[in-house]
């Protein structure tokens, strides 16, 4: 019985000497990777393709927005005159136009839930376009480059591995 311990303590000893010999050779292979960053929010941010869809964002939704603000405003000063001439009117009316009142706040509040989905709606949709774009350029530079791998979002980053700069010049340059 102890034989079988013995040579069973001798066989985990060789498989952890043949491995502790082995590991190094592995991440030796592993050294010539290559990794640079890219910082998305910047790209989506920098790029002339993101100011130009915050500009069409801004084009298509600003009436929108300015007729949300004008009924908000609307059904404020509705609110406050009811609040002056309660206690004048009669109950019949007060309640009515109290329920009105409400009923206009319930609409506005569910054109608000429409107008903040379409919003962004839209931008997921320009926001995707662009990222098509900066995947394409993203795989240019890596090939020329040869770059291995290209993260997103780390947590540090040297400047010689970040390639935003890089991205945000080669969308910039396109039409």
């Amino acid at each position: 019985m102890k034989l079988y311990q013995s040579s069973k303590w001798i066989q985990i000893g060789v498989i952890a000497a043949v491995t502790a010999i082995a590991i190094p050779q592995v991440f030796a292979q592993d050294a010539g990777t290559r990794v640079a960053v890219v910082n998305s929010e910047k790209v989506f941010n920098e790029s002339n393709l993101a100011k130009a869809m915050q500009t069409r964002l801004q084009n298509e939704f600003t009436k929108r927005q300015n007729d949300l603000r004008d009924s908000a405003q609307k059904i404020k000063t509705a609110a406050e005159k009811l609040d002056r001439d309660a206690a004048v009117m009669n109950e019949a009316e007060r309640v009515r136009r109290q329920r009105e009142l409400a009923d206009q706040d319930r609409e506005l509040q569910r054109k608000q839930r429409e107008f903040t989905e379409d919003l962004n709606q839209r931008t997921f949709e320009e926001r995707a376009k662009i990222a098509e774009k900066a995947n394409a350029v993203l795989k240019q530079i890596a090939e020329q480059r040869k770059i291995d791998i290209i993260v997103q979002e780390a947590a540090y980053v040297s400047p010689k591995a970040d390639v935003t700069d890089d991205v945000v010049k080669a969308l910039n340059s396109q039409k």
